[in-house]
């Protein structure tokens, strides 16, 4: 099996080296180089390597970026290529993913190379079976690489950016930045002021995303900056009618008015008065 590699390091002696090694690999085809995050997510997602030697420590967008911004998206099989980073190295092994660790031997990478390369085939063959089976092309995304981006989002490693694609541009939102987040199909729509963001993930990925000291989800469909929060009044069902920043007007799911109302004696702010007429609810 030839095997379509691309290296993603921004030393030029690192690329070197995995550039002569790979040289030296038979049935490699190095597709390209990248020396940092951001040309990398555009040159993966046209060019569909099968494999990706990805440095951790980049400057921007770092590894553990680029993985983030293609969430929900066919990802390539990856090798983390990382420099004593010792929370690095455990989430690897936590989650069975492969490195290797700077400075490198050929025998270290051959025995990576080899491990990627039996992966990507079994990959292949279950590809093809489920192809048969179902007619659908291709299984969901490497459960190993996304159960390592919930737990770099668990322990706060990716909390402080969310990293949306708008075109060939990336962006990078502070969560402070951020007013509300809608549910919109198989997307999220973030808004920033006046500026709207579609990233391709789930509620409940942008709820793990975020800090539940700063955000609240009101109803299935959203997720508010409480800082943002203007007024807040109650309904006769027990729901609330919440106003941000500019009288946008939101109304709370009835399942999600006791988070609410708990939110609220936190912040210590009276009970909302009762109002008589709900206000426009997305």
């Amino acid at each position: 099996m030839n095997l379509r590699v691309m290296i993603v390091d921004d030393e030029p002696p690192a690329r070197d080296k995995l550039r002569m090694l790979l040289k030296d690999s038979d049935n490699v085809t190095v597709l390209g180089e990248c020396g940092d995050g951001l040309s990398a997510l555009r040159a993966i997602r046209e060019r569909s390597p099968d494999l990706v030697f990805l440095d951790v420590q980049m400057p921007g967008l770092d590894g553990f970026g680029v993985l983030e911004a293609m969430t929900g998206e066919r990802m390539p099989s990856v090798v983390f290529v990382t420099a004593f980073d010792q929370y690095a190295l455990k989430a690897f092994e936590v989650h069975a993913l492969d490195y290797l660790l700077k400075p490198f031997d050929r025998e270290r990478f051959q025995r990576t190379l080899e491990r990627a390369r039996a992966e990507i085939a079994r990959s292949a063959l279950a590809s093809r079976e489920l192809t048969a089976v179902s007619g659908r092309a291709s299984g969901p995304p490497d459960p190993r690489l996304m159960a390592l981006i919930e737990s770099l989002r668990a322990d706060g490693r990716l909390a402080d950016r969310v990293v949306v694609r708008d075109g060939g541009r990336v962006a990078f939102l502070r969560p402070e930045e951020i007013d509300w987040v809608e549910a919109a199909g198989n997307y999220v729509s973030i808004q920033c002021g006046r500026e709207n963001h579609l990233l391709r993930e789930t509620m409940k990925g942008m709820e793990a995303r975020l800090n539940t000291q700063q955000f609240l989800r009101i109803h299935r469909s959203l997720i508010v900056n409480l800082d943002r929060v203007r007024r807040l009044a109650s309904t006769p069902h027990g729901e609330y009618v919440v106003t941000l920043e500019g009288g946008k007007n939101f109304q709370s799911g009835r399942g999600y008015a006791p988070r609410l109302r708990e939110r609220v004696k936190q912040m210590r702010t009276p009970e909302p008065a009762p109002v008589q007429a709900q206000a426009q609810s997305t």
